[in-house]
This record gives structure tokens, C-alpha cells and sequence, in this order.
């Protein structure tokens, strides 16, 4: 809406300043940079009345990590501007080295040029804004793992641009003189008709594979989709800066300023090898779906009886604690399991729903778990925490499930905890940490704990009223395991008359 607001003041505004005002390209000058002022400031207020994040000095502190992939996925946007202004640089040289020589003269080939470049921006950003669109549910996939979905995205984007890029080149084929036309007749020209003979040899040479050019287009972004800064950046540059730029000044010398349009069919039919050649493999790389990748997991036979749910601190064996407790009961152990199950309710993929909290910044765990994703996956997981619990007597290890299964009577919720030393000393001996990795992941690991019951529940994780065992693991863990098993055993009877 702000960008569309601009743009509605400056098509307001030029003819006002124009013609009204009497202005000129001053006015045009001014339409475009008032609306743009207006755009931005739009924009910038809105960043300051949002309603799912409030920004912060510490909002502006980089992080530069988070940073570099960024980077490295716009690297090929970045490359793609700059080669446009290398592109039409090299080009107007060469169209007044080549123009001066030939019947057209200096002025018809860069005027030309510059009405097909304004055309074929039209046709490559409705393929641009396909992609983009289609960006966002590209990523999801792929982090879902879900490359059955993946490919028939592709499919899909591939059909619409091929369809824009078909009709296109039609139309410069058949009408190109109906299509320069739009843009006014020559003026101040000696020989108006060498100006519509090198319309149509403009439009017929140099976007004759204008199709190539979109899906070369297209594949670029697809791989910056998909987290393929490589990919991205080669299919940006094979067709400029490899192909073009080389062929623009190597083919005129055989073929005089018609090189310079023969240069773009080449550049487009060997950059379409080379972006074929690239998806391909990686679609070859793609496993077929997420329901092949992994068998898929069920609920484990259980009978009626006490639920024991497990919060941990990192570093406590807390999750050691809890399978060997379900084992000396007899009963089911969910924890990986868990988010597996909560991957197939939900198409997300369960490494993701397993490190859900790994990879946000401290200060932005509300805003991160606020998401539609993530709230997509905590949904998930509360369904499959009750199938658990409706399915029987278990021990389940994490996901907040103390405060899932709160309604539930047979419910024992146990914490276990442990001094820092001795956590360190385990994260060490598990993980392979040094001293300093052991208290920075302890640290880390249960501020995202904290944040994610937080955000579930509301209330503090770890605080002694919303548990009925806190059991400190330093005493040991097989006396933690016999101190738990007997509290259930003396305390089941009550649970299920409860």
C-alpha cells in the first residue's frame, strides 16, 4: 500500500508540474522524489506502530551472523543492479561507435535500445514479481523438507513464466512496430524510416529468446529461495557479465551494430544451458518427499495410567533421567519421537520443530516464536502431547507438556535441575564443549526454555508451584531415577482416582 500510494502521487503529480506548472522534466523530477518522501515516510511510521513487534534501541544492534545470510542470498539481487548499470554503459558505447558508421546514424540505435530496455523491464519484472511472491512459501517447504511441494512450486512458476515470456516474444515478432510505437514517433530525424527498420531488427534479433531471459531470471531468484547463494549468483552473471558484455564487443566487429543485437540471443541460449544444467542438479538432490525421508512414527502401546512429563535444565540428564524411568515402568518414552509426530500433524520438518528455539537472538524470542510457522508447530506439538496422554501411561520429555496436559488428573510433573558446575561437567563430557562453549550453551539453551514455556503458558519456567517433583540430578542420576519411580508408584493409585 505505501509503495502503491507513491506511485499514485507522482502520476498525479507529473502532469500537474509538467504541463500545469509548466515545469518539465524539473517537474517530473519533483513528482517522483515527493511521492518516494511519501512512501518512505508511510513506511517509517508504520515500524513504529506495529502490532506483533516493538522496536528497541538493542533492535538496531546488527547481528552479524544473522547478517551474512543476508548477504549472501542478496549477493545475486546486488549483481544483477550493478550489471544493469555495466550493461547499458557498455552498450550506448558501443551503439555510438557502431551507430556513427552505420545508415542508422548515433541517435535511432541508443533511442531504440532505450525503448526496448524500458519493455523488457516491463516483461522481466512480471516474472520478478512471481517469483517474489512465491518466495516465501519456497523457503517454507524447504525448511518443512517438503520437496514434493517444492517441485510443483517450481513446476508452476516455470509454466507462468514461460507462458509471459511466449506471449512476449510473439508480440515483438509480429508487432514490434505497434510496440515502439507506445512510446511516441521520431522526431527530428532525417530518415524516419531507418528509425522503424531498426525497431523491427531490434525487437525481432534482440529479444528473439526473451523467454530464455525469464527463466534464467526466474531460476536466479528460485535458488536465492532455496538458500542457494551460489547457484543465484552464477545464474545472475553467466548471462551479463559472462556472455553479453563479451559478445557486445567481439560481434560487431564481424557484423557491425547488428552484432550488438545478436549478442543477446547468444548470451541468452548458453545461460539457459547453464541454468537448466543447475536446476536440474539440484532437483536431482531433493529427496521426493518428507513422507519418504523418514518412516513414519506412531504412538507406542501403552495402557491407562500416570503421564510423567520432564522439565530439564541443560546439562542435568534430564532426558537420561526420564527414559530410564519409563523404562523401570514399563512404559513408553517420548521425546524425539514427539516432535517426529508433531512434524507429520503439522508438514514441518521435526529437526526444525526439535531445534525450535536454537536459532533466535535472546532479545528476539517473542517476536520468533510469535510467527505464524512457529505457532504452526506449537499447535502441532500441544495436538500430539494429548494424543500421547489420551493413548496411555508414558513419560514425555519437554515442549512445556507440564502445562499442555494441566487439565489432565494423572499428570506427575517433575523438574530436574543441578548446580552449574556439575551441568558443565556433563555438557562437557556429552557434547565435547570447552569450559567457555559449556556455560554459553547452558546459558543459551535455557533462556530459550524459559521463552518458549513463557510463551505458552505465561508463567516462569521452573518455579516450584507448577511442578510436583524438583529433583536436583548432582545426588546422581539412578538415585533420581529410583526417588521419581517410587513417588509414581506410591502416587499413582491417587492420580487415577483423581
Amino acid at each position: 500500500m505505501t509503495d502503491l500510494l507513491g506511485a499514485v502521487i507522482n502520476i498525479i503529480l507529473d502532469p500537474v508540474f509538467i504541463f500545469g506548472m509548466r515545469w518539465g522534466m524539473r517537474g517530473a523530477a519533483l513528482a517522483t522524489v515527493i511521492g518516494q518522501c511519501i512512501s518512505f515516510i508511510i513506511s517509517l511510521i508504520y515500524f513504529f506502530h506495529t502490532k506483533s513487534f516493538r522496536l528497541t534501541k538493542e533492535s538496531f544492534v546488527p547481528d552479524i551472523k544473522t547478517f551474512s545470510h543476508a548477504l549472501k542470498l542478496g549477493t545475486s539481487s546486488f549483481i544483477t543492479q550493478m550489471t544493469i548499470v555495466i550493461i547499458s554503459l557498455v552498450c550506448n558505447i558501443m551503439l555510438a561507435k557502431y551507430g556513427a558508421i552505420s545508415r542508422y546514424g548515433v541517435d535511432i540505435p541508443i533511442a531504440i535500445i532505450g525503448i526496448e530496455s524500458k519493455v523488457f523491464t516491463v516483461v522481466i519484472n512480471l516474472v520478478v514479481g512471481i517469483v517474489l511472491g512465491c518466495q516465501p512459501i519456497i523457503g517454507y517447504n524447504i525448511g518443512a523438507k517438503n520437496y514434493a511441494r517444492v517441485r510443483q512450486l517450481y513446476k508452476s512458476i516455470l509454466i507462468c513464466t514461460v507462458i509471459i515470456g511466449v506471449v512476449s516474444t510473439a508480440l515483438f515478432e509480429l508487432a514490434p512496430q505497434a510496440v515502439v510505437g507506445i512510446f511516441g514517433k521520431p522526431t527530428n530525424i532525417p530518415n524516419p524510416e531507418d528509425y522503424w527498420v531498426f525497431a523491427e531488427k531490434t525487437f525481432r534479433i534482440f529479444l528473439s529468446l526473451v523467454t530464455f531471459t525469464c527463466i534464467i531470471k526466474m531460476t536466479s531468484i528460485f535458488f536465492q529461495a532455496v538458500g542457494k547463494p551460489m547457484q543465484a549468483v552464477i545464474s545472475s552473471m553467466i548471462r551479463d557479465i559472462v556472455c553479453f558484455i563479451p559478445l557486445i564487443l567481439i560481434l560487431p566487429m564481424f557484423l557491425g551494430i547488428e552484432g550488438i543485437l545478436f549478442a543477446a540471443p547468444i548470451a541468452d541460449f548458453i545461460a539457459m544451458i547453464v541454468a537448466a544444467s543447475l536446476t536440474v542438479s539440484f532437483m536431482k538432490s531433493l529427496r521426493s518427499d518428507y513422507a519418504e525421508q523418514k518412516k513414519e512414527t506412531v504412538l507406542k502401546p501403552s495402557k491407562q495410567g500416570v503421564i510423567v512429563t520432564i522439565a530439564r535444565e541443560h546439562g542435568s540428564s534430564g532426558k537420561q533421567i526420564g527414559k530410564l524411568v519409563a523404562k523401570r515402568l514399563g512404559i513408553p518414552f517420548y521425546y524425539k519421537e514427539m516432535t517426529a509426530l508433531a512434524a507429520q500433524e503439522s508438514g514441518l520438518d521435526s529437526e526444525f520443530i526439535s531445534e525450535i528455539n536454537a536459532n533466535s537472538p535472546a532479545m528476539l524470542h517473542s517476536l520468533y516464536l510469535s510467527t505464524d510457522v512457529l505457532q504452526q508447530a506449537i499447535i502441532a506439538q500441544d495436538k500430539v502431547i494429548h494424543k500421547i496422554a489420551e493413548n496411555g501411561s508414558c513419560v514425555i520429555v519437554g515442549r512445556a507438556a507440564d502445562y499442555v496436559l494441566r487439565n489432565n488428573k494423572n499428570v506427575v510433573r517433575v523438574f530436574v535441575y543441578a548446580p552449574e558446575e556439575y551441568r558443565m561437567k556433563r555438557v562437557m563430557e556429552v557434547y565435547g564443549d570447552s569450559i567457555g562453549e559449556a556455560k554459553r550453551n547452558i546459558r543459551r539453551s535455557d533462556e530459550a526454555r524459559a521463552a518458549y514455556y513463557k510463551n505458552i503458558s505465561g508463567q516462569c519456567w521452573g518455579e516450584r508451584q507448577n511442578y510436583d517433583i524438583l529433583i536436583d540430578s548432582s545426588i546422581g542420576i539412578e538415585n533420581c531415577v529410583k526417588v521419581i519411580s517410587g513417588y509414581i508408584m506410591q502416587a499413582s493409585d491417587l492420580h487415577l482416582e483423581r
